[in-house]
């Protein structure tokens, strides 16, 4: 690997501190990462060179890395100040930037890394353009976050004004799910073993189940989830990315573009699904309740939150496939705040096999359940004759878990990420079409975002308005999410189940 400068605009925030710099720690401790130099950015001058390599040292030891070693491997750290952003400030950042360039013996890579609010990507790009820190374009790479605008117009004119700087080639937007060890086995899991991949399309397969339940609240970041809600938040990007990598056709070859195109394809063929009498859409937000013993307050309750708000905090959605792998299966994305745990599981439910209705056997369907997080891991759920007893099925699972298997921690979903973008591989990074196709999915429910009216069990819902439900924190989200699941569909997988 070439030498690598790697600039972090927003260099001391919560997500440089927690994240990205244990990640970038982890990745140069490997033997091709050898020649290297971290430059944090920001607004303040509360830090200097020296007093930026304490805060990054101390960032190392909070995530478990000796100490000695934390602050040796900071020396390679150093801090610049924009202040109010005049084209001085800027000027005098760009030195810097060759003057750490200098002293390599080869020109280095360069990543910005763009740790920063969405309103801030595009006119940090634009300075980086007029400073030409653009080019080469083979060694200069930018680096942004989510969320990438907050419909399909917004996010349009975000990426137009990116290219006019940077070639797509040179843009990586992350999005931390794809790094995750378990997210890009199912590739593997699709592709290598001819057990599913034989029987991943619709004659044997009755839905696909995504869920990302999280059992925190918003904490603090009120003045953002507040305007985006849960669609924005989670169900655009997070749970979008798992639903196309599930249903994607095999690429012809594993190269970032191919599999980015067949993604994009899916996202093409996706509608919400509105056959049907039930509702393709059920929202929620939490109220009251405990979790894990503790009592946690509502919603409109946490500080900066409007007393009146009704932001959807959860959403359970029901989609479809047209094409000829997916008709007649359902795709249910569930997700939301204040649930009883943390997990992201997908689950695949298999049709009811032939002969078993053709013999009457009472048997459950199927199922292939792929943990994502935490304890990553797989289950095929069958059933078993139970001895002695003719005609009495037992379900019993077959399980994987990659920390009793490999015995070995897995890759933090940063770290994995931030070796690609070092690498040149996008693979597991998002291209603006793919983006651009995923909000237009999602264009007709922000479009409903007016009409929301918070209600409980006995409140009227008042004419041309969308129910937000509310649901008690430490639940699995409102009883009306069942309302979207198909009849013979049963119910929705319980994680709890799993164990």
């Amino acid at each position: 690997m070439r030498p690598f400068l790697f600039v972090v605009f927003g260099g001391y925030g919560d997500l440089a501190r927690r994240k990205l710099l244990p990640a970038l720690f982890r990745v140069t401790r490997k033997p091709e990462f050898q020649a290297w130099r971290l430059l944090g950015v920001a607004r303040s001058d509360r830090f200097d060179d020296e007093s930026y390599r304490d805060f990054v040292a101390e960032a190392l030891v909070a995530a478990g890395v000796n100490r000695d070693e934390a602050r040796q491997w900071a020396r390679n750290a150093g801090y610049e100040a924009l202040g109010a952003q005049t084209p001085e400030d800027w000027q005098r950042f760009g030195r810097r930037v060759a003057d750490l360039e200098a002293a390599f013996d080869t020109p280095p890579l360069r990543v910005f890394y763009l740790a920063l609010p969405p309103a801030a990507f595009a006119p940090v790009a634009e300075e980086l353009g007029r400073l030409g820190l653009h080019l080469p374009r083979d060694r200069s790479r930018l680096v942004v976050e989510k969320p990438y605008g907050r419909d399909l117009e917004s996010a349009r004119a975000l990426t137009q004004r990116l290219h006019q700087v940077f070639q797509e080639s040179q843009i990586y937007r992350i999005d931390h799910y794809l790094g995750k060890e378990t997210v890009q086995n199912l590739l593997a899991l699709r592709f290598a073993n001819e057990i599913f991949h034989a029987l991943w399309h619709e004659p044997h397969i009755r839905s696909v189940e995504i869920t990302v339940a999280e059992s925190v609240g918003i904490g603090n970041r009120a003045k953002y989830y507040d305007r985006a809600g849960v669609i924005r938040d989670m169900i655009q990007n997070h749970l979008t990315q798992l639903f196309t990598l599930v249903a994607m056709e095999p690429p012809a070859h594993l190269k970032a573009d191919e599999i980015r195109n067949e993604k994009v394809r899916v996202l093409q063929a996706a509608q919400i699904d509105h056959r049907g009498q039930k509702p393709p859409l059920v929202l929620g937000q939490y109220d009251r309740g405990v979790i894990a013993g503790q009592a946690v307050p509502a919603y409109r309750e946490e500080p900066g939150v409007p007393p009146d708000s009704t932001t959807p905090t959860y959403a359970a959605l029901r989609l479809r496939v047209e094409n000829d792998r997916w008709s007649n299966v359902e795709f249910y994305l569930r997700t939301g705040k204040r649930l009883p745990t943390r997990v992201s599981v997908i689950v695949i439910q298999f049709r009811k096999p032939t002969p078993a209705r053709r013999y009457r056997l009472r048997v459950q369907p199927d199922h292939l359940v792929i943990r994502l997080q935490p304890q990553e891991g797989f289950q095929v759920w069958i059933g078993i004759k139970e001895p002695g007893k003719p005609h009495d099925l037992r379900r019993v699972n077959l399980h994987l878990a990659y920390q009793e298997f490999f015995r070995q921690p897995l890759p933090d979903a940063y770290e994995t990420l931030i070796q690609d973008i070092l690498e040149g591989d996008q693979t597991l990074f998002v291209r603006a079409d793919e983006v651009e196709a995923s909000w237009q999915l999602y264009e007709p429910l922000l479009q409903e975002e007016n009409r929301y009216q918070v209600v409980s069990g006995e409140d009227a819902l008042e004419p041309g308005r969308v129910p937000v439900f509310l649901y008690p924190a430490g639940s699995w989200g409102p009883e009306a999410a069942a309302q979207i699941l198909h009849q013979d569909k049963g119910t929705w997988w319980q994680p709890e189940v799993e164990t």
